[in-house]
């Protein structure tokens, strides 16, 4: 059993504290690299970088991280990877060479992170992914070692999909006509992989599919096929700028479907304010609960420091993610990586989104898989072992 780690008193920051701000003596070097431009940086502008603002702002706030009974201010270092992963690789290694990075983030998206995984691997930093689902979490574990992921694997989160809709079928609720697509990009094309067996084995016929490259502008001829394909339910294993085009295209073609299911950006609190009413219904990958204390605290504290909600699955894991760095740096009383990379193998962790632990695969065992648009609220309707499910309701068209 691992020894779990007190959750961290979390004080709101009373002014945020950014790279080029003025620092005392010695301040703990943070690399950041992410989209700020390109296909993924809708998703990352949203889920990455207002997380790490937030949390370098708190920090610093209440005096800095205690580092041996040193308190040090942190500064933290942003480059823009442009949705390249030559340019991912290339920041981490001018982090580590040229700006003396104390700590490396992980970076944002499947792809991304596994691009990163041997740069990350060399240099010795803990990668605790945040924005990273594969079933290769086994796989990438053994060959580096200090590779973390809290989103967990694709078939979980396929799984969970085809579990709800199942359900919902057996209920007579539903029928068993798929229409599938996917983002060709690692994160889609690995989910769609999975998915397709998963609804066939569980009864259901896929009676539409296709794929669309990354950053895809129109997306009319995919919805007008899927519709022309009578579908009973709509799944999409989509990005951002994907997520809510082909949700634009549904309401053009008043796509009559009982499941609409589109992936990473239906939890964004953008959606429900762009779709309103119409995103009633609409399910999406992650989920959160949305009765717990610790994300409600988060979330105001989010929207406090960096004017927006923050998202209703991986925000509150990228947040965790820098938990767990921090209570690792405070706990042990080091910036050694190799101390830290144990200390993450060794403990459990209490954070915004609950107990959090690795197993022998450094694999999250507990995550949301899917979540729907209720009330005005993304609510987690699935997951693989976390409190606060709620039931799914059926789509009732787009008005």
């Amino acid at each position: 059993m691992k020894r779990r780690t007190a959750l961290k008193a979390a004080v709101a920051a009373s002014a945020i504290v950014w790279a080029g701000a003025a620092f005392a003596a010695d301040p703990i070097i943070v690399g950041a690299v992410a989209p700020k431009t390109g296909p993924l940086a809708g998703g990352s502008v949203v889920t990455h970088w207002p997380n790490i603002q937030l949390w370098a702002g708190e920090v610093n706030a209440r005096g800095g991280l205690n580092v041996g009974g040193e308190m040090r201010l942190v500064e933290v270092i942003e480059y823009d990877d442009q949705t390249n992963p030559a340019e991912t690789i290339k920041a981490i290694t001018r982090l580590a060479t040229q700006d003396n990075a104390d700590i490396i983030l992980a970076p944002y998206s499947t792809g991304l992170n596994i691009a990163a995984a041997p740069i990350m691997d060399k240099l010795g930093f803990p990668q605790i992914t945040s924005t990273a689902a594969t079933d290769q979490v086994g796989e990438l574990s053994k060959q580096f070692p200090n590779m973390y992921f809290l989103l967990g694997s694709s078939s979980a989160l396929a799984n969970g999909a085809v579990d709800v809709m199942a359900a919902m079928r057996d209920k007579g609720e539903i029928g068993n006509r798929i229409a599938m697509v996917n983002v060709a990009d690692a994160f889609g094309i690995e989910l769609a992989a999975v998915a397709k067996p998963s609804f066939e084995a569980a009864g259901f016929e896929i009676v539409y599919e296709t794929s669309y490259p990354l950053g895809t502008q129109d997306l009319s001829p995919i919805m007008k096929a899927a519709k022309a394909a009578e579908p009973d339910a709509f799944v999409a294993w989509s990005y951002p700028p994907d997520t809510f085009g082909l949700t634009e295209q549904a309401m053009i073609e008043d796509l009559n479907v009982k499941v609409f299911y589109t992936a990473v950006a239906t939890a964004f609190p953008a959606y429900s304010a762009v779709y309103g009413p119409a995103a009633e219904g609409v399910m999406g990958i992650g989920g959160v609960n949305n009765a717990s204390p610790e994300f409600l605290d988060y979330a105001a504290r989010h929207e406090a420091a960096t004017g927006e909600k923050p998202d209703y699955w991986a925000s509150g894991m990228m947040y965790a993610s820098l938990q767990i760095l921090e209570q690792s740096i405070e706990d042990s009383g080091t910036l050694d990586m190799a101390v830290i990379n144990q200390y993450i193998k060794d403990h459990s962790f209490e954070t915004v989104m609950g107990t959090i632990d690795f197993d022998e695969n450094n694999n999250n065992a507990s995550y949301w898989t899917v979540g729907q648009w209720q009330g005005g609220e993304f609510k987690g309707i699935a997951s693989t072992g976390r409190e606060g499910v709620v039931a799914p309701v059926l789509k009732n068209g787009w008005k």
